[in-house]
């Protein structure tokens, strides 16, 4: 059977569940729709869960097209409103997804939110995601309920041993795992979710990275097991070398390769062969790259609180010895405040030391924190974890991560302008709190 004729069996069960939507607009999951009907992937979930040997995600770079790359995150009330000014000019988009920049359900309370806001805003819309499979299990019955429609899942080993060579590890909750004990603990939470994805008639997608002498010969038998599990259609995608992965010198797979595996897992389920990579921000039309114009529409969203609080006075410092950003956020516990003053050297001058909030109160020490710093426009701190950095920020409050002088950061500052490129701090974690990067995107 066609896989044009097994999407359109699905596309009808699903219609009659979901009247007023049309399914076969997908332009992933449908070949023949993908030059007629758009998509766009909200990037609401910055953190993940599992660490792939293949991956280094980096931003801010508009040529890149891969999965985990995007200019910025949205909160969940910024994407809704990013999507409704893009739609309202490309009516060709049909679809809504959410494909990182990490996973979905490591940021589950955000994904699920702005689900829930996307279909009440745009009730006939096609709402999509792509998981590692690893925390979806909880969500899917309300997945179900809300129409999210279609579900990608990426599988790269059916087989524990060839898992723990791609998997550095895999968080579940806050317990880390690694070998072939991370790789058996995410193929059962993968396949269980397939299951119950194909159960309430969710179309399902598994992609599959070919990696050369990993698992090039082990797609096939991913394709068998998946198959006989229902699942729609497999997208065997070669590997992309990243820089700073671990996988980075690994050679790409040729073109007969990737023909291979595909041909050889054709034999056990519809194969997907127009697929882009989409970045987590991708807008448009399968084919289209990604512009300056889209890129500035998505910061300018991003940055709507933040540009709320840049009349306000004060900067707020991080720093050991009074010279130097060098303090995490979280272990400041004093915070010298800056303002300017052109009658200085150096244009500014120091106000005051404010007391941080003491530890042990959860949440409740960042709320506390934004309080205390409800006159400064921004906060330069060496680095900082997702939690206080979405506190300050959701109250104006700009989290900049940096390492040097304080007044180079100051200057940056007040001139509105980024922290230049010797000033930012660079990481090489994936993860959150010091491995995440100052541009709350995540990890590079």
């Amino acid at each position: 059977m066609s896989d044009t004729a097994t999407y359109s069996q699905e596309v009808e069960q699903l219609e009659v569940a979901s009247p007023g939507i049309d399914f076969s607009k997908h332009p992933c999951f449908n070949r023949e729709a993908h030059n007629k009907y758009g998509r766009i992937h909200l990037p609401v979930a910055p953190r993940c869960n599992v660490q792939c040997n293949f991956c280094n995600r980096k931003f801010d770079c508009m040529n890149e097209s891969r999965p985990g790359v995007t200019s910025s995150v949205l909160k969940p009330e910024q994407a809704v409103a990013y999507l409704a000014e893009v739609v309202a000019k490309r009516p060709e988009i049909a679809v809504m997804g959410i494909a990182g920049p990490g996973d979905p359900f490591a940021n589950p309370a955000e994904t699920m939110e702005t689900l829930r806001l996307t279909r009440k805003r745009f009730p006939k819309m096609m709402l999509c995601l792509a998981s590692n499979g690893l925390g979806i299990g909880p969500y899917i019955e309300e997945l179900a309920t809300m129409n999210v429609s279609h579900v990608t899942i990426t599988i790269t080993a059916v087989d524990p041993k060839i898992g723990a060579k791609i998997y550095a590890w895999i968080r579940d909750g806050k317990m880390p795992l690694r070998g072939e004990e991370a790789a058996a603990l995410l193929l059962q939470r993968q396949l269980a979710a397939v299951l119950e994805l194909k159960a309430r008639n969710i179309i399902v997608k598994v992609n599959s990275i070919i990696i050369p002498g990993i698992n090039d010969e082990h797609i096939p038998q991913i394709a068998k097991v998946i198959g006989e599990m229902g699942v729609d259609i497999m997208n065997c995608m070669p590997l992309v070398p990243v820089a700073g992965a671990v996988f980075e010198e690994l050679p790409a797979p040729d073109g007969a390769m990737t023909a291979r595996v595909r041909l050889r897992s054709g034999l056990h389920l519809p194969q997907m062969i127009h697929c882009a990579r989409c970045r987590a921000d991708a807008v448009g039309l399968i084919n289209e790259k990604m512009t300056t114009t889209q890129m500035e529409t998505l910061n300018r969203f991003a940055r709507r609180a933040i540009d709320a609080g840049r009349n306000r006075p004060y900067v707020a410092v991080a720093t050991r010895e009074g010279a130097l950003v060098n303090m995490h956020l979280g272990e400041a516990a004093r915070i010298l405040i800056f303002g300017r003053d052109e009658t200085t050297a150096s244009g500014f001058k120091f106000i005051e030391i404010r007391r941080s909030p003491e530890p042990g109160s959860g949440k409740t020490r960042w709320t506390e924190l934004a309080d205390m710093l409800h006159d400064c426009r921004a906060f330069l701190v060496n680095a900082a974890g997702s939690s206080p950095k979405n506190a300050l920020e959701d109250r104006g409050v700009e989290v900049v991560e940096m390492e040097g002088l304080i007044e180079e950061g100051l200057a940056a500052i007040y001139a509105d302008q980024p922290i230049p490129a010797t000033l930012k701090r660079r990481f090489t974690g994936c993860g959150s709190g010091t491995s995440c990067k100052g541009t709350g995107t995540g990890c590079a």
